[in-house]
């Protein structure tokens, strides 16, 4: 097939990754291209490293990804972010429309792409890999569509998006990983509790920071820093002693900290729509103590123990008895559930769907935003 795949412009998809969105943009294209598609990614312009997997071609949405220039925490809901990323997305739709592909993969988290597959019958597979927000819950439920298909990350996931009924057009597909770059490690490393992830609020590290302190296990957090602020205010002053920063650094780096890890600490602090960072530490071994937010229960499973949000007692215990679980349970959850081949598979049976549905007699939708921006002369006939 020929693969257009839309990527989410506020991070570049190179490593060492951002947070979960730019690790799956980047092991999506890489997967689908190793299978035979032709790929196009279109992305922030600096997402190189994309650009060097065989088979991908790199096409810029924006030159450079939008949280160099205009920090997500300082400008979201700005008219100067919208602005741009609406023209953006303008012109992409002109590129897709034009771009002669099989179908479209959107992973953007903006409201352009959906309400185009809709209006000019475009096949698309929109990925919704956060909780919804106003203006993309909008689109999604104005967009949907034999061939305007969407998947979520979870079951429950497709629960806060669709609270009533499940969509006939959405469907439950796992964020998969590449389980050779997540070594497994049959026994307990002496290297303490690790943690990982974007350092920002809705993370809870400090709730981390708090549970290893009264369990009396060494701390080490891994992390782009994403909101400074916080960073700075809140977690910076509880680096001492046994709680310590160990920087951003590279999937490999961090599958190693993860195999010299006894437990690892996973505390969301809001509807966690998956849960990446938990499931590449489950693939080394090791066990992950968790909040019981979102999916996480659901993700988790038998491979960790949970307690409830802002109860770091209850999060200190269940460090000490998830590290009692045996590592290789661990490991077999995720080779059953969330390899990248399962994922592929998922997608494979969307794209196809989408494709053979583009004709289905639905009545014609328009949308005033998307008229405006993309020459009519595009239109795809239903016939």
């Amino acid at each position: 097939m020929k693969i257009a795949v839309i990527a989410h412009i506020r991070h570049p998809i190179a490593p060492p990754f951002m947070g979960g969105m730019e690790a799956h943009a980047f092991h999506l294209v890489k997967a689908l291209a190793q299978r035979g598609h032709a790929v196009t990614l279109f992305a922030s312009g600096d997402s190189q490293a994309a650009a060097r997997i065989p088979g991908v071609t790199l096409r810029p949405v924006i030159e450079t990804h939008y949280d160099r220039d205009y920090p997500w925490q300082d400008y979201i809901g700005s008219e100067v972010l919208n602005e741009l990323q609406d023209k953006a997305f303008a012109a992409l739709g002109r590129e897709l429309l034009d771009g002669d592909f099989d179908v479209v993969h959107n992973n953007a988290l903006h409201r352009y792409p959906p309400r185009l597959a809709r209006a000019y019958r475009l096949p698309m597979v929109t990925s919704l890999h956060v909780p919804p927000f106003d203006a993309l819950l909008r689109s999604v439920r104005e967009s949907a569509a034999p061939w305007s298909r969407f998947t979520v990350t979870s079951h429950r996931q497709r629960d806060v998006w669709w609270p009533d009924m499940p969509s006939p057009h959405a469907a439950v597909v796992y964020n998969g990983i590449d389980l050779a770059a997540w070594p497994f490690n049959a026994s307990a490393g002496a290297d303490g509790a690790v943690w990982a992830g974007r350092l920002t609020p809705t993370k809870g590290a400090e709730l981390a920071i708090r549970a290893a302190q009264i369990a009396g296990i060494p701390l080490t957090l891994f992390g782009a820093v994403e909101d400074r602020h916080y960073f700075d205010t809140v977690l910076r002053p509880l680096f001492c002693g046994d709680i310590r920063y160990g920087g951003h650094v590279s999937g490999a780096e961090l599958a190693t900290a993860f195999g010299r890890a006894s437990v690892m600490l996973f505390t969301p602090r809001w509807e966690e729509p998956f849960g990446l960072a938990a499931v590449e530490a489950m693939a080394c071994g090791l066990p992950v103590a968790a909040t019981a937010m979102g999916a996480v229960p659901e993700v988790i499973g038998k491979a960790g123990c949970l307690a409830p949000l802002d109860d770091a007692e209850a999060l200190a215990a269940a460090m000490l008895a998830a590290k009692n679980i045996d590592r290789r349970v661990v490991r077999a959850r995720v080779e059953r559930l969330f390899g990248i081949d399962s994922m592929i598979d998922g997608y494979e049976v969307e794209y196809r769907t989408a494709i053979a549905s583009v004709h289905h007699d639905e009545p014609p939708v328009s949308f005033p935003e998307i008229e405006l921006r993309v020459d009519p002369a595009f239109q795809r006939s239903a016939a």
